[in-house]
């Protein structure tokens, strides 16, 4: 007669709960990969801004190295280079930040406001350490997503027309939205910076007329607000729903929250060209 295999005992990892998500982060660039690199990408790397703001900042003059104005974003940089913006010594972020905000109505999506206006910064300095800055524009008065980082990379990818990164919005109108404008906006109309073509555009379901969501990839100013105001309506109330992949489940008004490891990785992938359904996991 054989003999039953001793039970296994169960393991002491078996009952452990998952830990909750980190906030992700990544080294920064290590001494010998910094030497090398363009000096607006440096200036990207620190914080500042997105590598393409960083450029205009450079031509601007307003980065010196080693105590001279650099106006050339390609310059490479070298090692032992001490490199200031606005007489201020920057470096490389020691992590990297992703956060999705709610954005409350009433702020300024900027680092810093001329007019000492509130600021989307303001809602995160208090938590935060690192420099961020948003990912695109949404106007004063317009809420809903918003993502911050200090990642320059992912930020230039995200706003390049190229990428198509899609936004999602609820627009609330002064009056009814006629099936013919519907259609009109559905086609592409032609405004003064030239033709605001849309994905997509419908009434929302169990509201009225005036209340429509749209769908869009092109990042222009204020473009969504435009596109209603060319036909004669006014947009009481403009919300930003989803970006890229994200949504404001679980997220009040107002409140921010750190992206998971994952949510990253999808933002990467989607602009690298990938499909959802290639995403690990």
């Amino acid at each position: 007669m054989k003999k039953e295999p001793p039970k296994r005992k169960p393991s002491k990892f078996s009952n452990r709960k998952p830990k909750p998500p980190v906030k992700p982060k990544r080294d920064a660039p290590k001494p010998e990969s910094v030497e090398g690199m363009r000096l607006n990408k440096y200036v990207a790397h620190c914080g500042i801004c997105s590598r393409r703001q960083a450029a205009d900042l450079v031509k601007q003059g307003q980065v010196a190295v080693n105590g001279q104005v650099v106006i050339e974003p390609f310059y490479q940089v070298k090692k032992g280079d001490q490199i200031t913006y606005k007489g201020e010594l920057i470096q490389p972020e020691e992590r990297q930040v992703y956060i999705l905000m709610n954005k409350p109505k009433g702020l300024i999506t900027t680092v810093k406001d001329e007019r000492d206006r509130k600021t989307v910064l303001d809602l995160i300095k208090p938590k935060v350490q690192e420099r961020i800055y948003p990912v695109g524009r949404l106007d004063r008065d317009t809420t809903g997503l918003l993502l911050l980082t200090n990642d320059g990379e992912l930020a230039k990818k995200l706003s390049h027309p190229s990428h198509k990164v899609q936004k999602f919005y609820h627009v609330v109108l002064d009056r009814p939205l006629t099936l013919k404008d519907l259609e009109k906006i559905r086609e592409g109309l032609n405004l003064e910076d030239g033709l605001a073509k849309i994905d997509g555009i419908d009434y929302i379901r169990e509201k009225g007329k005036d209340e429509v969501g749209v769908e869009i990839h092109i990042g222009k100013n204020r473009i969504v607000r435009r596109i209603f105001e060319h036909l004669g309506y006014t947009v009481e109330k403009l919300d930003r729903t989803y970006y890229a992949g994200l949504t404001k489940k679980d997220l009040p008004r107002g409140q921010f929250r750190f992206l998971t490891q994952r949510e990253v990785i999808m933002l990467k992938h989607f602009i690298s060209g990938g499909k959802k359904s290639d995403l690990p996991g």
